[in-house]
């Protein structure tokens, strides 16, 4: 009896889904339009083989967040639209502690996940109101609310606003 008891026990635990099956089978709405934005890397939710990619639309549908502030690369203050880049974390499920985002030109920077808590961090695609285009750093842009905190005004952050944004990389 004992051992009947114990294989029906251990048949109904082997059949619970593990951490990683809920990995693999949550999934997220396919993007009608053109790729944008591919999340890859230790994250609990994709669409496509095991990633997220997400169209302009799908990130416009995030809650938006709106940001004021200069920038080391264009004159005077600008107001940025976008949202926020541990929403999109939390959207997707991320577990590591360290973000790689990649530029269409090649560009690639390494980032702790700890400052996207600590800073209001925007991943826009617009400024001043006029979508971000390709040709002039977008489509999406990361940008740190460097006058509100200013610790953030250092040449070690300017590095960190990847404009062209097209992959991230969670590990």
């Amino acid at each position: 009896m004992l051992r009947v008891f114990s294989f029906v026990l251990a048949t109904i635990f082997l059949s619970l889904p593990t951490a990683a099956d809920e990995r693999e089978t949550a999934t997220l709405p396919a993007p009608q339009g053109s790729v944008v934005l591919e999340v890859h890397g230790e994250i609990a939710k994709a669409n496509v083989d095991g990633a997220a990619h997400f169209d302009l639309d799908m990130l416009k549908a995030l809650p938006s967040m709106r940001l004021e502030t200069t920038t080391a690369v264009t004159d005077g203050v600008h107001r940025f639209e976008g949202f926020l880049m541990r929403g999109l974390l939390d959207l997707v499920g991320a577990a590591g502690s360290t973000v790689t985002a990649t530029a269409l030109n090649d560009y690639v920077i390494a980032f702790d996940t700890d400052e996207f808590d600590r800073f209001d961090v925007v991943v826009a695609y617009e400024m001043d109101g006029q979508p971000l285009l390709r040709s002039d750093k977008g489509p999406l842009w990361i940008v740190y609310p460097r006058d509100q905190h200013p610790e953030l005004q250092d040449i070690r952050y300017d590095y960190r606003w990847v404009w062209q944004l097209m992959r991230l990389d969670v590990r």
